[in-house]
């Protein structure tokens, strides 16, 4: 077992906890997702044997052959946070237990299209928090009627918001907007009460604006691996 890794995933764990309730909420209403982009499986069943259970994957290929090679493991939970393309909506399906990044109508659509009959996907709406309208994330204006095309589709369940903080701004005020738009959802899908937002340099200022689930790579995995 890396014990570096053991100790990192203690301290992040720890400052969660004390991030948590600082803002008066408790660490077992946040979700910490380990984001193992280009690390190799073998890293993720070391997390596993530390009781991770949540991994986040940002590339498709990636999710696909990582749950291949792990399909042993018991109680693991997989969530794709990249951006996804149409055409490849039957491999995202197949590979994640939940997709953070439905930032259109065609998306939604796509992954709809493919689902087995029964098979219900737990999805979040990604919103773009910059001026960039090239950056993942439909636009805060048209985030109501995004939301309710997929609530639309029987075989995706709309559980909340997903964002990225903007580099050129202090996380807190991206997350205090973040928030905002998480509240508008829920006027309109009072269930959708999840908010993904935080990475490894931002979850204390996400988790003091409502975040519920982290999206934490590098402060638990260590350097990434030169990309392959």
């Amino acid at each position: 077992m890396n014990d570096d890794l053991r100790t990192r995933l203690a301290e992040v764990d720890a400052r969660i906890a004390s991030a948590a309730r600082a803002a008066g909420r408790t660490p077992e209403e946040i979700t910490r997702i380990v984001v193992t982009k280009f690390h190799p499986a073998s890293l993720v069943r070391e997390l596993h044997d530390l009781g991770v259970r949540d991994v986040g994957e940002n590339r498709q290929q990636e999710l696909t052959a990582k749950r291949a090679e792990l399909g042993d493991l018991d109680g693991l939970r997989w969530h794709f946070i990249g951006q996804a393309q149409t055409n490849k909506a039957r491999a995202v399906r197949a590979g994640a237990d939940v997709v953070h990044s439905v930032d259109r109508a065609r998306l939604a659509d796509a992954l709809h299209a493919v689902a087995e009959p029964g098979d219900v996907r737990d999805v979040l709406v990604q919103v773009n928090l910059t001026d960039d309208p090239g950056r993942g994330g439909v636009a805060p204006s048209d985030l109501t009627a995004l939301a309710e095309h997929v609530l639309g589709l029987d075989s995706l369940r709309l559980r909340g918001l997903m964002a990225v903080a903007p580099l050129d701004e202090e996380p807190a005020r991206a997350f205090e907007r973040l928030a905002g738009l998480a509240a508008s959802l829920r006027a309109v899908a009072p269930d959708a009460d999840w908010v993904s937002a935080g990475m490894s340099h931002d979850f204390a200022e996400a988790i003091a604006h409502g975040a519920t689930h982290l999206r934490i790579g590098s402060a638990i995995t260590g350097p990434r691996p030169d990309r392959r």
